[in-house]
């Protein structure tokens, strides 16, 4: 469940950490979907900081323990939660976790959430309150499945089904995004604008209503997405400010703090101090 661990574990048992990693044997069905289970094997509980990502985060809790969702809207117990790409600055805590994730690219989420982008921006959701009672269907049939491979089948075949004939995001939209991806947040909108062939003001509208950020906040998102991983593996912040195209390490710390909450040094680890 911590950040670099998302889709990325080698083996089926992350050993440092505790917590069992379970990846779908044969992949996803859909693109733009990555999924894993996870269990807290050796109970030593869950407390995380949630971060912006490229990607909006579903978790889909089993069982009956709620993880405490803690942001500025206050403490709020969910069972399953969606984290949207700029939840602001929060933290998930519990015990004995044992969930599916599902990270989705924006494309995917736009067309599997049923939601508008926007009334996720600058949240953690309970995913109760987007998909209903879909959403206790699911955990139900998860939580009684007696395999991590049944579980994750069940969930790909779920968003399978909410795919068809759900709404596909505008193709202009969709390759601004990955331009902003593929240069890791070094774009110019205008630049953008003209790629799609669009105005800029119309590109900045339909980017916004499709995806929930608009291309300026998006871009700053991947950039910071990409300081973020090079922080905890342990280079210092000059470096990776250098690295990632900031003006300089106190625009790196400016951007740290505005999406993340904390510093660049809290944020690797270092310290604890948010100042």
């Amino acid at each position: 469940m911590r950040r670099h661990e998302v889709g990325a574990a080698p083996s089926d048992r992350d050993a440092e950490n505790g917590w069992e990693v379970a990846r779908p044997l044969g992949g996803t069905t859909l693109d733009g979907v990555r999924m894993a289970g996870f269990r807290d094997d050796i109970a030593a509980g869950l407390d995380m900081r949630v971060l912006p990502q490229p990607v909006v985060v579903v978790v889909i809790g089993l069982g009956d323990n709620p993880v405490m969702v803690e942001s500025a809207a206050g403490h709020r117990p969910m069972r399953s939660l969606v984290a949207s790409l700029s939840p602001g600055p929060a933290r998930i805590r519990g015990e004995r976790v044992e969930c599916v994730e599902v990270c989705l690219s924006p494309p995917a989420a736009y067309a599997l959430l049923g939601v508008s982008p926007l009334e996720l921006d600058g949240s953690v959701t309970g995913l109760d309150d987007v998909w209903g009672r879909h959403e206790r269907r699911l955990r139900e049939q998860l939580t009684d499945a007696t395999t991590w491979q049944e579980r994750l089948a069940l969930t790909d075949e779920f968003l399978t089904k909410r795919a068809a004939g759900a709404p596909s995001m505008s193709p202009e939209v969709a390759a601004a995004w990955d331009t902003i991806v593929a240069r890791r947040g070094r774009v110019r909108v205008g630049d953008l604008a003209a790629s799609s062939g669009w105005s800029r003001k119309r590109l900045w509208s339909r980017f916004r209503d499709q995806i929930g950020l608009t291309p300026k906040r998006a871009a700053m998102l991947v950039r910071f997405d990409h300081a973020a991983r090079a922080l905890c593996a342990g280079q210092s912040a000059g470096d990776v400010a250098l690295a990632c195209g900031y003006a300089d390490q106190p625009h790196l710390h400016r951007d740290v703090l505005a999406l993340a909450g904390c510093t660049p040094g809290a944020l690797a680890g270092r310290t604890t101090s948010a100042d």
